[in-house]
């Protein structure tokens, strides 16, 4: 009988070896390794710290580029206030020039002592509403005239003053938001002296007399111009 040997026997293969890491948490099973330790050369020169984020290149530019568009954002935001305000004010002011006819009869009535009842409620809450919003009524006896506030619609007698004044208040005026809405209607009383007052004084007289109307210039017609 042959005897067979083990010899001829090919390379023995390797072996795979699986090594869990993993520890084992007596209250919570399995979890993850810890991560290996980082060895850090201090003196090698990738170890050594970054410099500030600023000096960053990069970073500079999208920080200037961030900055540029804020204030871009910041000033389109004011814009759109400001427009819509105005805007605002706007519409305000158109319908509070519409009620001004309104109101005038208001005063008027109440002068004459007609706001009364009824009637002087529906006027006070009109008149409250109106300065709610922002109207502001002027013209007063004694102010100094203003040719951007007052509308001159009579010469009164000359008076010791240093400049023109109202001396009389035909119709009030009102402003809105820093807006004039509505001149005041007044009578203009010229300092004693001055040649507006003479003018006034003497084309009042002549018409007076007369019966004429005063000419634009001062003058008044004589025989040869109403002949």
């Amino acid at each position: 009988m042959s005897q067979q040997t083990h010899g001829s026997e090919g390379p023995e293969e390797p072996r795979v070896v699986v090594r869990d890491k993993r520890r084992i948490d007596p209250q919570g099973g399995l979890r993850e390794p810890d991560p290996d330790p980082v060895l850090v050369d201090s003196e090698s020169p990738s170890a050594a710290p970054s410099g500030p984020v600023g000096e960053d290149p990069r970073v500079a530019e999208r920080t200037d580029t961030l900055q540029r568009l804020k204030a871009e954002y910041d000033n389109y935001r004011r814009r759109v206030e400001r427009d819509r305000k105005a805007v605002a004010e706007t519409a305000t002011a158109a319908v509070l020039s519409a009620l001004l006819p309104v109101l005038d009869d208001i005063e008027r009535a109440r002068s004459h002592g007609d706001l009364t009842g009824a009637f002087g409620s529906v006027g006070d809450a009109l008149v409250a509403v109106s300065s709610k919003l922002g109207l502001e009524s002027f013209g007063q006896a004694g102010d100094l005239f203003d040719p951007q506030l007052h509308e001159a619609v009579m010469a009164a007698a000359p008076s010791d003053v240093p400049e023109p004044v109202a001396a009389e208040i035909f119709r009030p005026g009102y402003r809105f938001a820093g807006r004039v809405l509505r001149a005041a209607q007044v009578t203009v009383s010229e300092p004693i002296g001055s040649d507006d007052a003479v003018t006034a004084t003497a084309q009042s007289e002549a018409a007076q007399t007369e019966g004429a109307e005063p000419l634009a210039g001062g003058s008044t017609p004589g025989p040869a111009q109403t002949a």
